[in-house]
């Protein structure tokens, strides 16, 4: 359990392995050894919250093995609430290769054939943690193949009705879709049940194959339930639409090592925000304070390999910040 008074934000969905080149710049090919790394946006996301004092748990499954009681191990280390995690006595966890390209961006390659995490059932989901949720945070892996799709679906709903916001972040890996097109409809499904959503500039290509720039393309993307849709621009920010407002924060520099887990660490402060104060979305002085807060925590993660290690405290964020401001 969390030390943590906040209201609860349950992040749902995969975590796995990530295997890093431990030289950067490489293919998978090309590299000689591999750095093992905790990771799973959700659980980074669920970590995310909980190194910045907020009050996280995490949902999924992991195969019964030395990784996934690792990954269970650092959720708690972390100071993550593992209530609803469970484990799978005939799957692996997951895997995944990451390279890391000379311009620091990834590459990915897949083991789940099925893993642990797409294995989840809904007769395993931990119903009475869900029901505690302030909001409820997921992604579109969890989607991809059943029963966890089920699962995640019925999660949503009994958040939903406990009166949990939705948060979704579709973080798009094709490789693990059939397709280009099943995966822009399987994470379109859910589209229209979310309270907010954070995409990619990439992502907003991928799902309207339009020009992210353009704000009628982004737009696009918006539906009426939505109290906010923001879109992460790298270094350069971040842009947020609301029902009232819209404009852009911009970004903090930083050397970067490696992305991964970047977005996470924007996600997690947002959501620690969000859940301190649900009202955040029509106050828009407030909400670009959180967002150069998620800007500058985002930027942070990138400085170090791996994502759950870079993750960064609120105390080393604002030190940042004020650092940045300094220069």
């Amino acid at each position: 359990m969390t030390g943590s008074a906040d209201p609860l934000v349950i992040s749902f969905g995969e975590m796995l392995i990530d295997f890093v080149p431990d030289t950067s710049g490489v293919s998978l090919a090309e590299s000689c050894a591999f750095i093992k790394a905790p990771g799973g946006a959700p659980a980074n996301v669920a970590c995310a919250i909980s190194k910045l004092g907020g009050n996280a748990a995490f949902i999924g499954k992991v195969g019964d093995d030395e990784f996934g009681r690792m990954l269970v191990d650092i959720l708690r280390e972390n100071g993550v609430n593992t209530d609803g995690v469970c484990f799978d006595m005939e799957a692996r966890t997951a895997l995944a290769f990451v390279t890391l390209r000379k311009d620091g961006e990834r590459e990915f390659m897949f083991y789940r054939n099925p893993s642990a995490d797409m294995l989840l059932k809904e007769s395993e989901l931990n119903m009475g943690l869900i029901k505690l949720a302030k909001v409820f945070h997921y992604g579109s892996i969890s989607l991809i193949a059943e029963p966890c799709r089920s699962a995640h679906l019925a999660a949503m709903k009994v958040a939903r009705e406990g009166g949990a916001l939705l948060s979704y972040d579709p973080n798009v890996r094709l490789p693990l879709w059939p397709s280009e097109e099943a995966a822009r409809s399987g994470i379109k499904s859910i589209w229209f049940d979310a309270d907010f959503i954070k995409v990619s500039d990439d992502e907003v290509h991928f799902l309207t194959q339009g020009d992210p720039e353009k704000e009628d393309v982004v737009m696009s993307l918006w539906h009426d339930k939505l109290k906010m849709l923001l879109v992460t621009d790298g270094e350069k920010g971040c842009r947020y639409f609301t029902k009232n407002f819209k404009g852009r924060v911009t970004g903090f520099s930083a050397k970067v090592v490696d992305t991964t887990g970047a977005g996470d660490s924007f996600v997690g402060a947002l959501l620690t925000a969000v859940a301190r104060d649900p009202n955040i979305f029509d106050n828009e002085p407030k909400m670009r304070e959180a967002l150069t807060f998620a800007n500058a925590c985002g930027a942070m993660c990138t400085t170090q390999k791996g994502a759950i290690p870079a993750l960064p405290t609120a105390a080393e964020a604002e030190k940042f910040i004020s650092n940045s401001k300094a220069e």
